[in-house]
């Protein structure tokens, strides 16, 4: 009968059909206003798409379902993964995806190394037991700048990181210097890197000396031997530059990189602790 009614309205008006009709005009609009009423469903979407978009712009827009997903259940927040998916798909969003990451850094066959004493093994049972370092570049319009990092194996955290428009020893000695400063390590800390000349060079292997870390390095052309430090590298590249560019120069990546460790290091989840994301370290 409704139907009847919607299909005639623009011809006879609904008033004038309810009184030929055996309803009333109340009890028809009812019903319209039931049927036009978004579902319980599409209620519970509109706001989870709410709360998933803010999820994935307070996120630097790298979060795929699987993280966003872990980060709605810390928030009591129950839904299913695969609604997650549904609702981002709708939405156009999507993670952040690695790519092929380029070597940075060149051995000195010349100069003597360290002995490898991670094997590949990038485990810790507590802070300060191991670190790991490697550097990347960043293309920008006032040429390349190469920025280091310094993380502490155990929860993943980067302890030291620098910018640099050169790729000399001084610029990767800024970065250890400032994770010596920040985490002032008691006892023997395992130094971990690549045979990059600026790892193996004297003064860097002095001052690892000087300030009680041991040097650990890995084979040639290998680089599952430092397999942890090119992770990082790659969600970096991944998660800011590839995503912000392009860049003007230093000041503008040095910013930007500041921005994106403080987020990695207390908010952002990661996988290989658990999904844990806060109190790192």
């Amino acid at each position: 009968m409704t139907r009847f009614i919607d299909e005639q309205r623009q011809t006879y008006g609904v008033g004038s059909i309810c009184k030929v009709l055996p309803i009333a005009p109340s009890v028809y609009y009812a019903h319209r206003r039931r049927q036009n009423a978004p579902s319980a469903r599409a209620q519970r979407d509109d706001t989870l798409c709410t709360r998933i978009r803010q999820i994935w712009t307070e996120n630097f827009c790298v979060y795929g379902a699987r993280k966003v997903w872990h980060q709605l259940k810390r928030e009591k927040i129950t839904v299913a993964r695969c609604t997650v998916e549904r609702l981002m798909k709708r939405m156009g969003l999507k993670g952040a995806v690695r790519g092929k990451q380029l070597k940075t850094t060149r051995p000195d066959p010349a100069r003597p190394c360290p002995e490898d004493l991670v094997h590949r093994q990038f485990r810790a049972p507590a802070p300060n037991q191991l670190w790991v370092s490697d550097f990347t570049y960043v293309s920008t319009r006032q040429g390349f700048v190469y920025v280091a990092f310094i993380i502490d194996v155990f929860a993943r955290v980067i302890v030291g990181w620098r910018v640099s428009t050169s790729a000399e020893t001084a610029f990767v000695l800024d970065a250890l210097e400032q994770a010596l400063v920040q985490r002032n390590p008691v006892g023997s800390v395992t130094h971990h890197s690549d045979r990059g000349s600026q790892y193996v060079s004297l003064r860097y292997t002095q001052r690892l000396a000087e300030a009680g870390l041991v040097a650990s390095v890995g084979s040639v052309g290998d680089s599952y031997d430092n397999a942890l430090a090119e992770t990082i590298n790659g969600l970096y590249k991944t998660e800011l530059i590839y995503r912000q560019g392009p860049w003007k120069g230093k000041r503008d990546v040095e910013l930007a990189t500041l921005k994106w460790v403080d987020w990695f290091n207390n908010r952002r989840i990661l996988s290989s602790i658990g999904n844990n994301y806060t109190s790192r370290g």
